[in-house]
């Protein structure tokens, strides 16, 4: 399993090619989210922030980002180029992101790579994970990254299992999947491109390209009484 199944390092990122390999396992990305950012320059912030924008550490903006009225951003973190960042964003250290993506009204960012396009619109979480180009998330939703025993993460598809080495992992999304309203996203879930995860749902485990994860209600019948 490798990082190329699910996407591929846009142009905007360049600067961070070094470090993720295609060939890797998609898991090792997000261990290598820390040390691409610590190769860049000790200061990139050169945007004038709104009063109720507070930023800590090292921050680069590009200058076409849109920042909100009020928002949280400590450092390292890396914005690309036409990003909109939403009132109440909570970037929290080790985040990089692409172009023209949307980080939401109250969602929190954390040890995370966001490719170009990616949509997290409205209360979501996504921490220790890499969402693809064109990947977005549904309001509510969740990416999970640690265990309730607090065991390291095992990855899991129908033929293979893997050992990631990681007490935290949340979500990798290939490009273009979606993940609906209100689903959690358990710890070490992979969607392969074009999967979709549909709302409310808690899903565990890999899902395939072009495949639709939907609940299966099992339905009661009552004897009719005449």
């Amino acid at each position: 399993m490798k990082a190329s199944d699910f996407f591929s390092l846009p142009a905007s990122l360049a600067p961070f090619a070094a470090h993720f390999p295609a060939d890797l396992p998609p898991w090792e990305w997000v261990k290598r989210i820390g040390t691409a950012l610590a190769g860049l320059p000790a200061s990139g912030l050169i945007v004038k922030l709104p009063a109720g924008v507070h930023v800590e550490g090292a921050v680069w903006l590009h200058p076409t980002v849109k920042l909100p009225a009020y928002a949280t951003i400590i450092g390292p973190a890396w914005i690309g180029a036409g990003t909109d960042i939403r009132p109440g964003a909570f970037i929290r250290g080790h985040v990089i992101v692409g172009e023209s993506c949307v980080l939401g009204n109250a969602c929190e960012f954390k040890n995370c790579l966001l490719l170009d396009r990616v949509q997290v619109p409205h209360f979501s979480y996504v921490g220790d994970s890499i969402l693809g180009n064109g990947a977005h998330l549904g309001a509510g939703a969740i990416c999970s990254n640690l265990r309730l025993d607090q065991q390291p993460i095992v990855v899991r598809t129908a033929r293979e299992t893997f050992a990631t080495g990681l007490k935290k992992l949340g979500a990798i999304l290939g490009d273009e999947a979606e993940v609906g309203c209100n689903a959690v996203l358990n710890p070490g879930t992979l969607l392969g491109p074009r999967a979709l995860v549909s709302p409310g749902l808690a899903f565990s485990g890999y899902l395939p390209p072009a495949t639709i994860a939907h609940a299966r209600p099992t339905i009661k019948l009552i004897p009719r009484r005449d």
